[in-house]
């Protein structure tokens, strides 16, 4: 993919659709086991995932949940979408498989939200930042990139929130420009659904393409 930018498609749940979306030759997969969404993974998918990697979503869940979850779905990222501490993050790592790795997302409306990275600097392996909203994720509302140019933290990020179809273009400036100096990739979920946890492939694959272009 351009720039070597890692593609996250988030809040899968039906087996033929993930399988349709990793023959795309995305990186991540995110699992929402959140209640609340409406995107929430209640049981395994009749397929699941084996050539790209998997993340769990999880917002301020317990501990020992989240790590069941980890070894029944066989997870290789945790996502901490919720209002997780950083001793939380330390905790999560002490009792899960050393090869796991865990982003963090902050919400982001204004420069002054980056002040919240700071703490998890050194404890979490990726940040995510997404739009500050009243409900964690899948909102569909972008915030204003520009304001990217005042994170100068060390850890690296995934672009998220209410990327579309259409900002194949908006994306690729991005990714070429100095605002992406630790942006790793981006996180693609609601503005490609059909429905809620059900992807349009045709969309999808155009908007990869658009990146190549």
């Amino acid at each position: 993919m351009m720039n070597n930018a890692l593609i996250k498609v988030c809040g899968m749940r039906d087996g033929e659709n993930i399988r349709e979306v990793e023959a795309l030759g995305i990186d991540l997969m995110g699992f929402i086991f959140w209640p609340k969404s409406s995107r929430c993974v209640s049981e395994i998918p009749k397929y699941m995932p084996t050539h790209c990697k998997r993340v769990g979503v999880f917002v301020d869940e317990d501990i020992e949940q989240v790590k069941h979850i980890v070894n029944d779905y066989a997870l290789d990222i945790i996502q901490l979408h919720g209002s997780e501490s950083p001793d939380y993050a330390r905790q999560l790592r002490s009792v899960c498989d050393d090869g796991i790795s865990i982003i963090k997302a902050i919400n982001i409306a204004t420069a002054d939200d980056f002040k919240a990275t700071k703490p998890f600097e050194g404890i979490v392996d990726y940040l995510l930042f997404d739009t500050k909203a009243q409900l964690p994720g899948g909102n569909g509302k972008k915030f204003d990139w520009s304001i990217l140019e005042a994170y100068n933290g060390n850890t690296p990020f995934l672009l998220s929130g209410g990327i579309g179809p259409d900002d194949g273009e908006r994306v690729k400036v991005f990714l070429t420009s100095h605002l992406n100096s630790r942006c790793i990739g981006i996180d693609l979920n609601s503005r490609f659904e059909l429905a809620p946890g059900l992807k349009d492939i045709f969309k999808l694959r155009e908007f990869l393409a658009s990146l190549l272009n």
